[in-house]
């Protein structure tokens, strides 16, 4: 019996981390979010709480805290990609907003080695 209960945990967590985000935004125009400053504030207000968001931001800010956690293993081939080129531009272009937003989700630092590797850096 207690192997049988050892197997099932295993396979619900298999499932767990294997099940992707949905892919719901994935054709985003993210060139078209970076090159607006506007509409690129509007995003990092609403994940840090200071504006309101809409449907895509929503969905972001869900699973920004686990995506940082586990390098976007739940994440499609172009969230991967859309994360990437998300956190790099802010890196690059906007360096404050981009360590409010590492502070608010990984106030230690504690996965920031980890999710650079996962980003390139």
């Amino acid at each position: 019996m207690k192997n049988l209960i050892v197997a099932v945990l295993a396979v619900q967590i298999t499932f767990c981390l294997c099940q992707k985000y949905t892919s719901r935004y994935d054709n985003l125009n993210l060139d078209q979010i970076l090159s607006n400053k506007r509409v690129l504030d509007n995003y990092v207000k609403c994940v840090l709480d200071e504006g309101p968001c809409t449907a895509e931001g929503r969905e972001l800010k869900v699973h920004i805290p686990e995506a940082i956690q586990t390098n976007c293993v739940k994440c499609t081939e172009s969230q991967k990609n859309f994360v990437r080129r998300g956190a790099k531009h802010l890196i690059k272009n906007n360096p404050k907003q981009w360590m409010r937003i590492a502070r608010k989700y990984d106030p230690q630092g504690q996965y920031a080695k980890q999710f650079n590797q996962f980003l390139g850096n």
